[in-house]
């Protein structure tokens, strides 16, 4: 294997990644900087927000979810957000420094009498000059050619795990539909946000296949966001690991590396759980490849770091936050 995996590759075998794994914690690290530094700038960051615009009363089960009509969460289900509502908080946004806004609604999929409001917003947040990225859910051709034509950036919808774990983890929808959604995000022209989360009682060999499924792809995703499992009390996976934390923070800075080796040009964004996570973490994480985060006091209804508390950390670190296109978006803009 070679020093320095930059080439962009679709045929990543699971041993392969296996044994990046395997690497020595510093080689890895090494490995994966390298590869960072060939195709983004090394002390630039990301900064995206995340609205939740349609709040819980989701049909799906997934097991980490405090949305979901399943969990004992306490949450209310709320009615879509008004869209002069959204607009407003993608201002506010915009002013903190943030470069993509993204509205997440707890739905399975959108219902075709929601798509006009959301298109609205889609529009009314690109008219400022943001990026904008959306999670509704599954969608079908003609929702993701709407979402296209009202000028929508990012689509976000996450595998969640690897295949052989997703059903442990839900059963109201199956890894194959979300590789569906995924191809018609693609087919309408969207840029793909696709991710998952760690920590969720997987094994190794499961961050692996995760990792795999991701790296052979047709075309990597533009961004892979790497979650860390924040237990929420009344959910199912809350419940069973309350107090708990399944992946520790080095195995956790592995995944964010080997994701980084094997999808060089993707953004990594460090997302949920990084509010648990000390400073001293989230540095390795920036050091392995992790070059965007969601920034911000919420994500959806769980706690974030916060504004002041990234400001804080930039400072720090010598971090500033990205003000330039993301590599694969140019490269797409130039085929």
């Amino acid at each position: 294997m070679s020093t320095l995996s930059s080439t962009v590759r679709q045929d990543w075998t699971r041993a392969e990644i296996a044994g990046l794994f395997d690497l020595t914690f510093t080689e890895l690290l090494f490995r994966a900087a390298e590869t960072h530094r060939a195709h983004h700038a090394a002390g630039e960051v990301q900064l995206c927000t995340l609205l939740s615009i349609k709040t819980g009363g989701c049909p799906e089960d997934c097991g980490y979810c405090s949305q979901s009509a399943f969990a004992e969460s306490g949450l209310k289900a709320e009615k879509l957000m008004d869209v002069d509502a959204v607009l407003a908080s993608a201002a506010d946004a915009k002013a903190a420094g943030s470069q993509r806004f993204c509205m997440g609604a707890a739905w399975r999929s959108p219902k075709d009498r929601d798509m006009a409001a959301v298109c609205r917003m889609v529009e009314g947040v690109k008219a400022m000059g943001l990026e904008t990225c959306m999670t509704l859910g599954m969608l079908s051709g003609e929702q993701a050619r709407q979402l296209k034509a009202a000028g929508l950036d990012y689509y976000n919808h996450n595998i969640d795990t690897s295949p052989e774990h997703y059903g442990e983890i839900i059963s109201t929808r199956t890894f194959a539909e979300r590789l569906d959604t995924l191809e018609e995000v693609r087919a309408a022209g969207i840029s793909v946000c696709c991710g998952g989360i760690v920590g969720m009682g997987e094994s190794r060999e499961d961050r692996v296949g995760f990792l795999h499924a991701l790296a052979t792809l047709p075309r990597h995703p533009e961004s892979v966001p790497v979650n860390a499992l924040v237990p929420v009390k009344g959910t199912v996976l809350g419940d069973m690991y309350a107090g708990e934390r399944l992946i520790d923070d080095i195995e956790f800075v592995r995944t964010v590396a080997v994701a980084r080796l094997t999808m060089p040009r993707s953004m990594v964004r460090l997302s949920a759980g990084r509010e648990s996570m000390s400073e001293a973490t989230q540095a390795l994480c920036f050091l392995a490849g992790a070059n965007s985060i969601f920034t911000g006091d919420k994500l959806l209804t769980t706690a974030n770091a916060g504004d002041s508390k990234d400001a804080a950390l930039f400072a720090k670190l010598g971090l500033t936050p990205m003000q330039a296109a993301e590599p694969m978006r140019v490269a797409e803009a130039a085929e």
